[in-house]
């Protein structure tokens, strides 16, 4: 197992109470990954593809992360040290920020948030939640950033801030207390497979029917549920899922564009450009020659 040394190439540093991670496994061997945290910090991971494993307690607990999935990690008592393996082809974003930053971002709201309550400040608090397709496009944009130096703390802080807020946002956080639908664990995890379906098929994805028929859900249900989980409709988290692909593999300048619209399902590579500029404000090949 090789073990990925912390770097100024993923590691940055924001402030004393605001620190950024990336990293990316682009090998076919599994990468450890070990630093030492305070804490005051609460930890937020994002597994944009693949999957990794957090591992605690001198390796008697795993936690897996998987993919296109967030974990929140506080623990005020004990120091909670980063343990993890990353499979091969996988991207895992980690965010530190510390309870009295957070608290301050959110100091009018805080009752709303459950770890920054009063009553459950100084308590352990874990959460896992899918990333939405708003997520998953700043992470993307955190990930293949290349801003200058003069201005990167700045951008980056920027992004941090409007992640955060995503994730925070009420009307789409996923609360199983307040939604008697999906309280019912099985009705999770028709939606989750669901999602996996159409990332699977997105070239040639089926129609909502035969997609409902397939995890054994009914229509309204899938719509709703999706919607609930996800925070989009199910064509309108796909079509956010083609783009991010689309500019991760145009990022590469390893395929053209005829060869992206194709791997995607377009029908035609007009219909491609017409998404993507309507996604991203440029054309495919504009974005090729600016990256």
């Amino acid at each position: 197992m090789k073990k990925i040394e912390i770097s100024s190439e993923n590691n940055y540093k924001i402030d004393d109470d605001l620190i950024l991670f990336k990293f990316s496994n682009i090998d076919q061997q599994t990468k450890s990954i070990f630093f030492e945290t305070k804490t005051n910090f609460i930890q937020f991971h994002f597994c944009l593809k693949g999957e990794c494993n957090f591992i605690y307690n001198n390796g008697s607990y795993c936690l897996p992360l998987k993919n296109e999935i967030s974990i929140l990690l506080y623990n005020p008592i004990d120091p909670l040290p980063v343990d993890v393996r990353i499979d091969p082809e996988t991207r895992l974003i980690s965010l530190l920020i510390s309870i009295e930053k957070l608290h301050g971002l959110f100091s009018k709201d805080s009752e709303t948030i459950p770890f920054l309550s009063e009553n459950n400040i100084n308590k352990k608090f874990y959460k896992d939640k899918p990333l939405s397709p708003s997520m998953l496009a700043i992470l993307n944009q955190l990930l293949n950033e290349k801003i200058g130096s003069n201005v990167k703390s700045l951008y980056l802080k920027g992004k941090i801030f409007e992640l955060l807020s995503v994730y925070f946002n009420a009307s789409t956080n996923l609360d199983v207390d307040l939604c008697p639908f999906l309280s019912d664990d099985n009705n999770v995890k028709k939606i989750k497979k669901a999602k996996e379906i159409i990332i699977d098929r997105m070239a040639d994805p089926p129609s909502l029917v035969n997609l409902s028929n397939e995890v054994e859900i009914s229509v309204k249900n899938l719509k709703e549920g999706f919607k609930q989980v996800y925070g989009n409709t199910v064509y309108g988290y796909l079509i956010e899922h083609k783009m991010n692909v689309a500019r991760q593999m145009l990022t590469s300048k390893n395929y053209n564009v005829n060869e992206v619209a194709i791997h995607l399902g377009y029908s035609t590579s007009s219909h491609f450009i017409s998404s993507f500029k309507n996604k991203f404000g440029t054309t495919p090949k504009k974005f090729i020659t600016s990256n």
